[in-house]
């Protein structure tokens, strides 16, 4: 008996080799064998595939996969005092790679609850547990694949308006989950700058704030 195959694992999950087994939607992409190295709260798989070049012929390839699941984030902004509200907190995986000090400077966000759980309920969420905010309307603005080489998560982008009205509570995240996050306003043409000094070193976020300086509030004619 395995935990996560045929005995639920801690997230109560089974079956998990199963997944990639029916995907029929490329010809050229035939399944062969799925294995589960790992599952902890994230799933590890190698998935053996064969392939069907350009030209036609077959290889037989080996893939390894991360699976922690779909994830949001979501810009604040203030179009009127043209700022920003963002986060800052610790992030390991970062730290242990080059980072200074760990300390990220972010758009606020994280995973879905649920494999089903719509993007934007996890969003606002998320938001409301970091920065205190209970936004209104959103705007959807991408969903992007933010490392196809070996993690399969797809992160959905949204944008959202804030100001004293929206702020419900004290944010900073949920001290169960070990969180300790620091709420940051920045003028938006300061959170730019950052983007060049490497102050702000988030794929996701740099992402919403070139958007918003390309086509969202900020943009200028």
């Amino acid at each position: 008996m395995t935990a996560g195959i045929d005995t639920p694992d801690r997230r109560g999950r089974t079956g998990l080799d199963r997944v990639g087994r029916d995907l029929h939607g490329n010809p050229r992409v035939k399944v062969r064998d799925v294995r589960l190295l790992s599952c902890h709260w994230y799933v590890e798989r190698t998935t053996t595939f064969d392939f069907q070049h350009a030209d036609g012929t077959w290889t037989t390839q080996e893939r390894e996969t991360h699976d922690r699941g779909n994830g949001a984030t979501l810009l604040l902004y203030d179009a009127e005092r043209e700022t920003v509200l963002l986060t800052r907190q610790f992030r390991y995986p970062v730290y242990v790679n080059g980072h200074p000090d760990g300390m990220l400077v972010e758009t606020p966000g994280g995973l879905l609850d649920e494999e089903d759980e719509h993007p934007e309920v996890a969003v606002r969420r998320e938001v409301t547990e970091e920065t205190g905010h209970t936004v209104g309307e959103v705007h959807h603005v991408f969903d992007v694949y933010m490392s196809p080489g070996s993690v399969t998560e797809r992160v959905s982008f949204y944008a959202a308006s804030y100001g004293p009205s929206t702020r419900t509570h004290e944010g900073g995240g949920l001290d169960e989950e070990g969180e300790d996050i620091e709420i940051v306003e920045l003028p938006f043409r300061r959170a730019l700058d950052m983007i060049r000094t490497g102050e702000i070193a988030d794929a996701k976020t740099i992402m919403l704030l070139q958007w918003a300086a390309l086509e969202g509030p900020f943009k200028t004619a």
